[in-house]
């Protein structure tokens, strides 16, 4: 795992992570382990406070067994009434997390219908949302701010042997940590900052030429990883990764190179 803030640093409360409340026992969920895992992110994000507020960025977090996930408009029931139960509420609970970030960055926002599967916000709010075993984060942009909007929550780790699915030959050498100063990076890790960096590159209208991870080409970068397209038609992304737990949250922070 590629190491962030020390473990004993102190986790101060940032106005940028607005984290979730618990509440009532859902059907099928142990409510319990839910809300401890959602709290332990929401701990783990206030860490990236400073780093999400220079890049113009806020963060929300909601967990599956919480009393407020409700669709917040006809355009939000018309999407879950088809859906299974766990389905339904990885919808409601990124959708109040995305309303959480955006409250972060300053910004109000009613229901969020979606376009096929992805989400559709009112003009002038954009957010990324992502979610991993009962817990579900968002990342949005501020005002006035044209930062590439993308973000990951894995708390599943994966086997070594789905490092063929994300990464080339060219790219191995993250998983070994080569050099003096090198530490290794686990698959998790490296699929989470490239499905991040998927995410704001679609975003961002950049994805041309890409048809999955192993078309995205990561390598070191001061505080994370700096992620590009093979084809080069788009510029880099600098994408931040800290341990979540389990797994592993990551967020772009902006262009690499601006």
């Amino acid at each position: 795992m590629h190491p962030t803030a020390p473990t004993g640093a102190p986790v101060q409360t940032a106005p940028t992570v607005q984290a979730a409340p618990t509440g009532s026992e859902q059907p099928g969920h142990r409510c319990t382990e839910v809300a401890g895992l959602g709290a332990f992110v929401a701990a783990r994000l206030r860490l990236l406070e400073r780093e999400l507020t220079v890049a113009g960025l806020g963060a929300g977090l909601a967990v599956h067994d919480e009393p407020r996930l409700a669709p917040a408009g006809p355009g939000e029931v018309d999407a879950v009434a088809s859906m299974p139960w766990q389905r339904r509420l990885e919808f409601l609970a990124g959708r109040l997390a995305a309303r959480r970030a955006l409250g972060a960055v300053g910004l109000d926002c009613g229901e969020i219908p979606r376009a096929g599967r992805l989400p559709v916000f009112p003009p002038g709010r954009a957010a990324s949302i992502s979610h991993s075993s009962g817990v579900a984060v968002a990342v949005a942009r501020a005002p006035g701010r044209d930062t590439p909007l993308g973000c990951d929550l894995e708390l599943r780790p994966l086997p070594a042997a789905a490092a063929r699915l994300v990464l080339r030959e060219d790219e191995e050498e993250l998983l070994r940590g080569t050099g003096p100063k090198a530490v290794p990076w686990s698959v998790t890790s490296l699929f989470s900052a490239k499905e991040a960096a998927w995410k704001a590159l679609h975003g961002s209208g950049a994805a041309d030429g890409l048809s999955g991870l192993r078309d995205l080409r990561a390598a070191r970068h001061p505080n994370g990883l700096r992620v590009e397209a093979r084809s080069a038609a788009a510029p880099a992304l600098r994408v931040r990764v800290i341990e979540a737990g389990p797994g592993f949250f990551s967020t772009v922070l902006g262009w690499a190179d601006g």
